[in-house]
Formats: C-alpha cells, sequence, structure tokens
C-alpha cells in the first residue's frame, strides 16, 4: 500500500472554468478517506486527477514514493470503482473480475485464485458464472468492488459507488465497504455527495466548496469543531439550525448572552472560555448555530428550564421517525443569509424558498424524544444546550474561536 499526496493541484478547463484551486491533501498509508461537497465542487475532477483520468493543470500528485504527474492511467497502480460499476455484459462475474488480471497476462491459476479469494470475501462464489444483467444492483456493485480487490493495487479510489442504489441497499454495501477496507488496509480515496455516507465511512473527511478544500479531519471533529459556515451547514442531517443574532455581556452578573429576535439565550461560560474571541463581538451582530438535537422538548423534560435557556416558537410541521420527531418551528428571529448560506439552499434546491433580508421570523429543526406531544400549530418551548452553541462571523463566514 501506499500514501497518496496532492501538492496544490489545481485543474482549469481550456476553456477557463477552474474545477479545483491549490489543493493539498494526504491520504496516509491504509487510510480511509472521503472527499464530500456538493455537485460540481470539484471533488470527482480531484479523484479523476489522481487516477490519471484528467490533466493536471498546477501542482503534483505522488502516489507511494512517485510524482505520477506525466505517468498513464495504466501505470499508477489504482483501482478505481465507478457508481455505473462499468462491468462487461457478455462476461460472466468471474471473468468481470479476473479481466484486468488477463490483461497483464497473470498465470491462469493465479487469476482463478485471486478471483476465488475476491468472490469468497464478497459472498459472490455462488453466482460467479452469472452475467451482470442476472444480479441485483448490490451484487453489480460487490462484483466491481471485486475487480478491484484482486488487483492488489496501492489504492482504491471510490467515485460515489452507490448512488445507484436504494437506501436499504446503500446502508447495507456502505457497512461492507468499510469492513472490506479495513480487513484489506488499503489506501482508498472514496468521493460522495452524500454527508452520511462520509460520516460513517472515513478514518477523516475532507470537505470542498467550489473547488477549494474546506476542512479536513476525523468525522466526530467536523462535526462538533467545523471551522466554517458552510462546512457547519454541510455535515450533519438534519442541518445546523443558522440565527442572527447579538452578542452583550452583562459585566455586573458577569454573563454573556445571545439575543435572537425578541429571546434571549445565556451564552454556557464553557462556550466562552473555549472562544475568548466572542468577546470582540460584544453588541456586534453575529450568526448562531444550534445542532438540531441540542434542542430539547421542555413539556417533555419534567423539570423546568433555567431562564437564558429557553427559545419559544410555533410547530410549522412535525415528522414522526419512529424512534425521534423533527420538528419544524418558526423562531421570531432573523435568518443567516450569507453567501455560505445561499450556496447550502442551492445544494438542496431549496434557494427559491430563501427568506428576504426583511424577513424577522425563520424556520428552525428540533430532533424530539418519540414521546413528545408537540402537535403541528401548537405552541413550543425548547430547552436550549447553551453548552454547545456554535458562533460564526457573519462577513467571513469562519467560527469564532480561540484563534478568530
Amino acid at each position: 500500500m501506499a500514501e497518496v499526496i496532492l501538492e496544490r493541484v489545481g485543474k482549469v478547463y481550456p476553456d477557463g472554468t477552474r474545477a479545483v484551486t491549490a489543493l493539498d491533501l494526504t491520504v496516509a498509508d491504509g487510510e480511509f478517506l472521503v472527499l464530500v461537497g456538493p455537485s460540481g465542487c470539484g471533488k470527482t475532477t480531484a479523484l479523476r486527477m489522481v487516477a490519471g483520468l484528467e490533466e493536471i493543470s498546477e501542482g503534483t500528485v505522488s502516489i507511494g514514493d512517485r510524482v505520477v504527474n506525466r505517468v498513464p492511467s495504466r501505470d499508477r497502480d489504482v483501482a478505481m470503482v465507478f457508481q455505473s460499476y462499468a462491468l462487461y455484459p457478455h462476461l460472466n462475474v468471474r471473468d468481470n473480475i479476473g479481466f484486468g488480471l488477463r490483461l497483464r497476462k497473470l498465470p491462469k491459476a493465479e487469476i482463478r485464485e485471486r478471483v476465488t479469494a475476491a468472490a469468497r470475501t464478497l459472498g459472490l462464489e455462488e453466482h460467479l458464472g452469472r452475467k451482470p444483467r442476472q444480479l441485483s444492483g448490490g451484487q453489480r456493485q460487490r462484483v466491481a468492488m471485486g475487480r478491484a480487490i484482486v488487483r492488489e493495487p496501492q489504492a482504491f479510489l471510490m467515485d460515489e459507488p452507490l448512488s445507484n442504489l436504494d437506501a436499504k441497499l446503500r446502508v447495507q454495501m456502505r457497512a461492507q465497504i468499510a469492513r472490506l477496507t479495513r480487513e484489506l488496509g488499503v489506501t482508498t480515496l472514496y468521493v460522495t455527495h452524500d454527508q452520511t455516507e462520509a460520516m460513517t465511512l472515513g478514518d477523516r473527511v475532507a470537505v470542498m466548496k467550489k473547488g477549494v478544500l474546506q476542512q479536513v479531519a476525523p468525522p466526530q471533529e467536523l462535526y462538533d469543531h467545523p471551522v466554517n459556515l458552510f462546512v457547519a451547514g454541510f455535515i450533519g442531517s438534519p442541518a445546523m439550525n443558522l440565527l442572527t443574532g447579538t452578542l452583550t455581556h452583562d459585566d455586573g452578573a458577569g454573563t454573556t448572552a445571545v439575543t435572537v429576535g425578541s429571546q434571549r439565550l445565556i451564552v454556557h461560560p464553557d462556550v466562552t472560555a473555549a472562544r475568548p474571541a466572542l468577546a470582540r463581538y460584544r453588541d456586534r451582530s453575529l450568526i448562531v448555530g444550534i445542532r438540531p438535537e441540542d434542542l430539547h422538548d421542555a413539556a417533555s423534560a419534567g423539570t423546568e428550564p433555567a431562564d437564558g435557556a429557553i427559545l419559544r416558537a410555533e410547530a410549522d410541521l412535525v415528522e414522526a421517525m419512529g424512534s425521534e420527531v423533527l420538528v419544524h418551528v418558526s423562531v421570531d428571529a432573523p435568518p443567516a443569509l450569507t453567501e455560505d448560506v445561499r450556496e447550502l439552499a442551492r445544494d438542496v434546491g431549496a434557494d427559491e424558498r430563501m427568506p428576504d433580508a426583511s424577513a424577522a421570523r425563520c424556520e428552525i429543526v428540533a430532533r424530539f424524544g418519540p414521546r413528545t406531544r408537540v402537535r403541528e400549530g401548537s405552541a413550543v418551548v425548547m430547552r436550549v444546550a447553551t453548552d454547545r452553541l456554535h458562533f460564526f462571523d457573519p462577513e467571513t463566514g469562519l467560527s469564532i474561536t480561540e484563534d478568530a
């Protein structure tokens, strides 16, 4: 196996369109790294440059100890798995898996041994004599995986391999890919638009926007400590709630609070201690981020929430999911309307429903327990986990931290 290193890599097409800008990224030996971002963010272009399917305009790509900018795709010793499977319809499973080995003119006995081992690993032994048309979508994807495995490459490159599967199959294949790559210990660069895939599969996740890398971190760090508004809004389902607020400080009481609309939340001391740069935002507008799971149904808690930890709203939509209930509520607070927020809305096709700058209310989502009695049209009192609030600069979109 080998590490994959991209240094200041860029891609500019002949018409002047820039797809990737100064991408610095290292996939460690044996690491599973996921590239995620909206459609058109440059993630697939980056993967194709590593594979040798796209010419590199700037920078260098190294696989192992050699720079491969001018090395043909077939000589880079990487294996690709595509969303389209790319199976040969006239060949059976055995021959599809072993096709690349035959091209390399390996001995027949070795090809047979490798194909049999891969089929056993993927649960395809009883399907070796079948043609692709006789297989389900999940089985076809496993054949594509098998074709990559038998090559024993230095790295796997996967381009949205699960996007053509239905939801249940995606979950099953996701678990299988995670198990396989752990067992094989192969360096893997995986591209997806699905942030749930990214969070569940990756040792680390790299988020891209408009060809520019935004943040690279382990999944939980990415979720808990997003570096900017875009990452905060992209990672998480439902997405982080983003509201415009004003920060104030009571010198007498020694408390910091954020006012959102007509309501006031006292910022937990742990948050102000972890984000000393907040002191520079006193009496200034900023953007407040609240994860849906950090909003709790106060009526179900059994105790009255503390003053300064309450948001009152009205339920617009209640989605019962079985193990949880997603409650869409309207709060009398101005929404965040930065370019990052608009970009996130465009990605999910919600940009036409974005409120204008004069809006005095915004919709947010709360994740309640299954026993909540909240109904559509009813008043909702939410207890806010004020020790988990996020804050962002409205001009730069950057998280307000100790370094801001």
